[in-house]
C-alpha cells in the first residue's frame, strides 16, 4: 500500500461529491417538486378558506329600521326639544315626524328646520326662503311584515 492511494480515494470521493452537486439526478428532483409545493398550496387554500369564514361572519349587515310614525324628540338638560335639522317636526307635541311628512296625525301642519342654515319654515315649502336649499325628501319606503300565514294551502291534519 502506498500513500498515493487513499489520497486517491479521498480524491474520487471528492469528485463524485462534486458531480452530484454540479449535475445532478434532475429526474429525482423533479419527482421532489410536489413534496415540495404541496405545503405551501395547502396552506394558501387553508388561509383562503379561514378568510372567507372570516368574512362571512363578520361582514356588515344591512340594518333595517322601520319608521311608522312620530317619534319623540331628543330633551336638553333644561327640557327644551331638540328637533334635527331636514325632518318635519311639532314643536308643540315634541315630536319629530318621519321625511317627507307634512302635516302631524291631528292635521296640524309641521315645521321644518334648513339643514344648511338652520332656519325653520313650514314643511309644505320644499325651499329654503333664507339659503335657497330645495329640500324635498320622500318617505321612506316601509315595508312591515304580513300580520299572519298567508291565506288558503293550509296543510290537512
Amino acid at each position: 500500500m502506498d500513500a498515493a492511494s487513499p489520497i486517491g480515494q479521498a480524491w474520487a470521493q471528492v469528485i463524485d461529491f462534486v458531480s452530484k452537486i454540479v449535475s445532478p439526478d434532475w429526474g429525482a428532483l423533479v419527482n421532489l417538486i410536489p413534496l415540495a409545493l404541496a405545503p405551501v398550496v395547502g396552506l394558501f387554500v387553508a388561509a383562503t378558506v379561514l378568510a372567507w369564514l372570516a368574512y362571512g361572519v363578520r361582514k356588515p349587515r344591512a340594518r333595517v329600521r322601520y319608521v311608522l310614525g312620530p317619534r319623540p324628540a331628543a330633551l336638553l338638560a333644561d327640557g327644551t326639544a331638540l328637533f334635527p335639522a331636514g325632518y318635519p317636526f311639532d314643536a308643540s307635541k315634541a315630536l319629530v315626524y318621519p321625511a317627507g311628512s307634512v302635516r302631524g296625525d291631528d292635521g296640524v301642519p309641521l315645521t321644518v328646520a334648513c339643514p344648511l342654515c338652520h332656519v325653520e319654515r313650514s314643511a309644505e315649502i320644499s325651499t329654503c326662503g333664507n339659503c335657497g336649499l330645495v329640500l324635498k325628501i320622500q318617505a321612506p319606503l316601509v315595508t312591515a311584515p304580513p300580520p299572519g300565514p298567508p291565506t288558503g294551502g293550509a296543510a290537512a291534519a
